[in-house]
């Protein structure tokens, strides 16, 4: 399987290290090993997406392994939906990767021809993931314009991220699965409690996605000990981080030692 052209949404066939549909729209593979099908019409800024700053905090927090149980929850999840045949999965703001190869690994495990794909709009993010993990198939793109043919994929796994139930039903198979993840009620509370002076618990209600049925959920709770200045990476990856300040900044930086909890929502849908 291959992608579709963002322009005009034919198939693109790739040769020559280039991307190129009937209408001759062309897209060019990247060095590292990624394909831009972000056009610049369809973009709202000049680099959207997740700055080189922002990226880097994450990647420090996460290859620290404080949130390696849920990820090693949510390859098993993909595993397990996802048996038995060839697969297609896609990886909805994938981000730097850090999820998507150990979903591919487990994938491929399954069946040496599965095939497991990283969208995201931030060109930083995949670039360092389509360098750093070849096991994947990396595209800058848009969520809300995924560029995939109908009925193309077996599922799609989003870790925090929005896309139209429109385009997760034109992609996804008939009795495919979508797989998310949310906050789940106490997800840094410790963190969030330092800045805001009312916190309130994350909605636990589970989303509604036209077309799909809720198939499985659980929750994943457990206490991160965050050592040597972990914990400003952690707040520099969130969303809320522009509201600190400056006196709690420094204070993360040094701290020895931060206990915060992690707490997610772990669902299935199924395409009906």
């Amino acid at each position: 399987m291959s992608y579709t052209c963002p322009l005009c949404h034919q198939p693109l066939t790739f040769a020559e290290r280039t991307y190129r549909c009937e209408n001759n729209h062309s897209f060019d593979l990247a060095k590292e090993g990624y394909v831009n099908l972000m056009p610049a019409h369809h973009k709202r800024s000049k680099d959207p997406g997740d700055n080189t700053e922002m990226m880097q905090a994450r990647r420090q927090f996460l290859e620290k392994g404080y949130y390696q149980p849920m990820k090693r929850r949510v390859a098993e999840l993909c595993g397990q939906y996802l048996q038995g045949t060839q697969h297609q999965l896609l990886d909805i703001g994938c981000g730097e990767g850090y999820y998507t190869t150990t979903v591919a690994q487990q994938l491929a495990e399954q069946h040496s021809e599965a095939q497991t794909f990283g969208l995201d709009i931030s060109k930083v993010a995949i670039r360092y993931a389509a360098k750093r993990y070849p096991n994947c198939q990396f595209s800058v793109a848009s969520s809300h314009r995924l560029p995939f043919a109908d009925e193309s994929l077996d599922g799609i796994l989003r870790i925090y991220a929005p896309c139209k139930a429109e385009e997760l039903k034109r992609v996804i198979r008939d009795n495919g699965v979508v797989i998310t993840v949310t906050p789940a009620g106490r997800h840094l509370y410790q963190l969030r409690e330092r800045i805001y002076q009312d916190v309130r618990l994350h909605d636990e209600d589970p989303e509604q996605i036209n077309g799909f049925v809720l198939e499985h959920q659980e929750k994943l709770s457990y206490i991160m000990e965050l050592v040597d200045g972990d914990a400003f990476s952690l707040l520099q990856m969130t969303p809320f981080a522009w509201k600190a300040s400056d006196s709690l900044r420094e204070e993360l930086s040094n701290s020895a030692l931060f206990k915060c909890e992690a707490d997610f929502m772990l669902r299935v849908y199924r395409r009906v």
